[in-house]
């Protein structure tokens, strides 16, 4: 488990706020953070990182203390066991893919992963080639696939997938989920996309003025009847054991099942969290 509480008094959407979050990340599962710009998402993922420090703070992963401003313990970025997915890929243009690859993973190269992680996001007959070579999606994969030669324990992701167009980025999120499946890896994933974060997350933190104002799964904050939701018409466009698939506003939204007898065409009312919808 990975926990995190952390203070800061920052400068957001040009009014002074002060960043409070206090959460447990679940072990092996994709945790969404959504929330207006400004509502301080990039900062907290900052200070995980080690890239900013709060005025107080705890942050742990198992056993092993990041973070810890009462005991004056600030563990540099590059000793803390996570890796960062950027949106813009930010990999090395003069190395090649199996390089990149490499040089993530660090002295002690398991070859057998490397071999693996380019065959599972299709890169195998491109190791030779260098980024700037590939095509967007192939980078993104490459991104997601340098971020895992870490094994890392955290992983975060600062909207991986927001600059791809529509059909890149609905296949990167099924290869991000098979990825999931395999390696198990605890994940932030930064997106103000409701579909992506109904496909990936199994819970989701909504930050508002640098506060938590929601954590919880995706049923508790799409449709809980005890929060503000707004109630709005889909239609199903596919059926899954335990989940319907909805076209919602133009988005597509990931729903658990309520009964057997969905049928595809099927117009449904969905009650939504509508600070979810907010771009």
């Amino acid at each position: 488990m990975i926990g995190i509480r952390i203070q800061k008094k920052l400068q957001l959407a040009d009014q002074a706020t002060e960043l409070q979050v206090d959460i447990n990340l679940p072990k092996g599962k994709i945790t969404a953070l959504s929330g207006k710009s400004g509502a301080g998402k990039t900062s907290l993922l900052k200070m995980i990182a080690g890239l900013m420090k709060p005025d107080e703070g705890l942050i742990t992963s198992g056993d092993e203390t990041w973070l810890d401003t009462s005991a004056g313990i600030d563990m540099p970025p590059q000793k803390r066991k996570l890796a960062f997915v950027f949106q813009d890929y930010a990999l090395f243009p003069n190395m090649t893919v199996e390089g990149n690859l490499r040089y993530a993973a660090g002295k002690s190269v398991d070859e057998k992963l490397i071999r693996h992680l380019l065959e599972i996001t299709q890169l195998s007959g491109f190791k030779k080639v260098k980024p700037l070579q590939l095509s967007g999606g192939q980078q993104q994969r490459l991104a997601l696939a340098r971020a895992l030669a870490q094994q890392p324990d955290l992983l975060l992701m600062d909207e991986p997938l927001s600059a791809l167009d529509l059909e890149a980025r609905q296949q990167l999120q099924q290869e991000l989920l098979l990825l999931h499946r395999e390696f198990k890896f605890t994940a932030i994933l930064v997106s103000h996309d409701i579909s992506e974060i109904s496909i990936l997350a199994s819970k989701v933190i909504q930050l508002a003025n640098g506060r938590v104002a929601a954590f919880g799964t995706i049923e508790e904050l799409f449709g809980s009847p005890d929060r503000n939701t707004l109630k709005l018409t889909g239609r199903v466009i596919g059926v899954e054991e335990q989940w319907l698939i909805v076209l919602v506003n133009q988005q597509v939204v990931r729903l658990k099942k309520q009964n057997q007898n969905y049928q595809l065409g099927e117009s449904i009312s969905v009650q939504i969290n509508p600070d979810l919808l907010q771009y």
